[in-house]
């Protein structure tokens, strides 16, 4: 048996958990198999058993990375549309993103990220990045009306959005300045609203008829 017989195995999910606890508090490029076996109480014939290598254990961590930060903006629905819109979503991920008991789990998720784009290599680290854009993407458009959502406009606003959040985010995580860019984001948010584009409307309207 390998490790990939060995996915579903309750012993794996309980030390996935813990490694995962144990990455978080020293991030991921300080993964070394024999110290944290030692740490999390396995050994690493255990560990190459249920993950096969350490690039398996690190794709592992990495999925559970990507799964936490779209929890973020995720939330449980009554229908196909989140009735609260696009603006909603978005406030409810940066009240989530912003939450200081997670942020050594925020810097885990920027850590993947920025190793994504600068490993040549590829490994474990591969399309992280993209994947994680992607994520985000394919949620917030489910928060959008559906005639909306493969418009330009409508991929333009969540892309901008998901920009917005990202952007705020690593200026929270580098300055601790909660109030500047919790400002930042409700200022975006607010252009989101219905009444802002139909203000937005009615001005391009008046324009084109002077």
């Amino acid at each position: 048996m390998n490790g990939e017989d060995t996915v579903r195995s309750p012993r794996r999910a309980e030390l996935l958990d813990l490694a995962y606890r144990y990455v978080s508090r020293h991030g991921l490029g300080a993964v070394s198999l024999r110290p944290l076996a030692a740490a999390i109480g396995s050994s690493t014939g255990v560990l190459y058993f249920l993950f096969a290598s350490k690039n398996g254990l690190l794709r592992a961590l990495l999925e559970r990375v990507r799964s936490d930060d779209l929890g973020a903006l995720c939330a449980p629905r009554t229908g196909e549309q989140d009735p609260a819109g696009l603006d909603a979503a978005a406030g409810r991920a940066w009240s989530e993103l912003a939450d200081p008991e997670l942020r050594t789990l925020r810097t885990l998720w920027l850590e993947a990220y920025v190793r994504s784009l600068v490993d040549e290599a590829g490994g474990p680290w591969a399309e992280f990045a993209r994947a994680s854009v992607d994520d985000w993407l394919a949620e917030l458009a489910t928060t959008q009306p559906r005639a909306d959502r493969g418009t330009p406009r409508g991929r333009a606003q969540r892309t901008l959005t998901l920009a917005v959040l990202r952007g705020a985010l690593m200026d929270l995580l580098a300055t601790g300045d909660m109030e500047r860019t919790t400002a930042a984001v409700r200022l975006h948010l607010a252009a989101l609203r219905p009444e802002a584009g139909a203000a937005d409307d009615l001005r391009a309207r008046r324009a084109r008829s002077y």
